[in-house]
């Protein structure tokens, strides 16, 4: 047997057991949290392990992604479009730049007044 089969039989072993802990810790932390809250602050009645682990698993479907965004970081790709035209600016133009983004929007000086 090669030194990295041994390896592997070694890891996958244990990382089944940490996804399976990290699962199960997950559920107890949900379980008690809404045990200890909701009931007595809404009336709402008390939950199992396995109704804990679907809301664990329901609110990462809905506010968590699925993990296979392929970035971490926010998008910031307008400053790398941005950096370059903006390098070539002259002190005048940037300024007129600014100026033009301030009057744009909802909230812009050069929005109509509303008469009363």
């Amino acid at each position: 047997m090669t030194r990295k089969m041994k390896k592997l039989l070694w890891i996958a072993p244990a990382a089944l057991a940490a996804i399976a802990l990290f699962i199960f810790v997950g559920g107890e932390i949900v379980l008690h949290l809404w045990n200890w809250l909701l009931p007595p602050l809404f009336g709402w009645h008390l939950i199992t392990f396995w109704q804990a682990l679907a809301i664990l698993i329901l609110c990462r479907i809905l506010f968590g992604g699925h993990g296979f965004r392929g970035r971490s970081r926010p998008d910031w790709s307008w400053r790398r479009r941005w950096a370059e035209p903006w390098k070539n600016m002259t002190p005048e133009e940037r300024e007129r730049m600014r100026e033009r983004w301030r009057n744009c929007g909802p909230f812009s000086s050069t929005d109509p007044k509303p008469t009363a």
